[in-house]
């Protein structure tokens, strides 16, 4: 064997490559855990006003924490980005990422998408879900806006190319989404829930019980006077106000009081109608509404796919039921 091949080299002619040039060795203990000794970038309990998408030109805005995380690609969390639509009546915008799964909620408006030859109409309250390859305009009849989710992160993480369509285009239209939250909010037992929410859930993920394979959403209704437990889990959680009058908020932190069952030292996170947050992984977060308007809320997440790797690791204060 030559010198060179001793050395981890390989020559070609004149040239010659270092093959161990990027490789380390690090001691177990001081390397294991990089979220607990804080070496990874931790994930920001940051806030986005409706203010960025209200008026204006037609448009897309991303909630970018790509400084925060220190990627060199768009991301709100590892591995979703958040983006708010803005289309004005008769305009367009036409949308092709690299991405498994893309949800739009419709906070304002109506209109309809082109995708892949097909036309798919929506309007404010609807939820709508896109499979990987597709190539979407979406045309507004009347000023519209949008909060539209996407899991282009995880890919660009991965350094790979979404191939293979997973579901079908689907809608979620706002009048069953109504319809079953009523039913889960009008149940006998509703007030010993952790959350009264709907899951919305794609048939095709029969397992994970989510709305795709990877993303996760729901509709929760936060009642006049209620304050819903606290609860964590492991997913980063883009939470969006679809509606709450003031007085009603978000309370996060990383302990729990064993004897109150209340967060400790927590931050507050006001809502206002049409307003995005992160709520960071791990953390426990409660949902309290003060005011006299029962108030709604979407959080979206990477829970499908954290189901599907046994990491969700959702847990409830221990009087709570799921």
């Amino acid at each position: 064997m030559s010198t060179n091949a001793q050395a981890g080299k390989f020559a070609i002619g004149e040239a010659v490559e270092n093959w161990t040039g990027d490789a380390r060795f690090l001691e177990y203990t001081n390397a294991a855990d990089p979220i607990g000794s804080g070496i990874i970038s931790p994930i920001p309990a940051k806030e986005f006003g409706p203010e960025l998408y209200h008026a204006g030109e037609t448009r897309i805005v991303t909630l970018d924490l790509s400084r925060e995380l220190k990627t060199d690609y768009l991301a709100t969390s590892p591995s979703l980005l958040a983006q708010f639509m803005r289309i004005n009546a008769g305009d367009s915008i036409q949308t092709e990422p690299n991405a498994t799964s893309e949800l739009y909620y419709i906070i304002s408006g109506a209109g309809h998408t082109e995708v892949n030859g097909e036309t798919i109409d929506w309007k404010q309250g609807d939820f709508v879900t896109l499979p990987s390859g597709s190539n979407s305009i979406h045309t507004a009849k009347e000023d519209t806006t949008i909060y539209y989710i996407v899991d282009t992160p995880l890919l660009d993480y991965l350094g790979v190319k979404a191939t293979e369509a997973r579901f079908k285009p689907t809608v979620y239209t706002a009048e069953m989404a109504k319809k079953h939250l009523e039913e889960v909010a009008n149940a006998p037992d509703a007030h010993l829930k952790n959350r009264i929410s709907i899951l919305l859930n794609n048939e095709k993920f029969d397992q994970t019980l989510t709305i795709t394979h990877v993303l996760w959403a729901m509709l929760g209704i936060v009642p006049v006077g209620s304050n819903q437990a606290p609860h964590s889990h492991k997913s980063v959680a883009l939470d969006f106000v679809a509606y709450a009058a003031s007085g009603t908020y978000t309370l996060v932190g990383d302990q729990i009081d064993p004897k109150t069952n209340e967060i400790i030292d927590p931050i507050r996170i006001d809502w206002v109608t049409g307003k995005a947050f992160v709520t960071p992984p791990g953390l426990w977060h409660s949902h309290h509404n003060e005011s006299d308007e029962a108030a709604y809320i979407i959080p979206i997440q990477d829970a499908g796919l954290q189901t599907y790797l046994r990491t969700l690791d959702i847990q409830f204060t221990h009087y709570d039921e799921a």
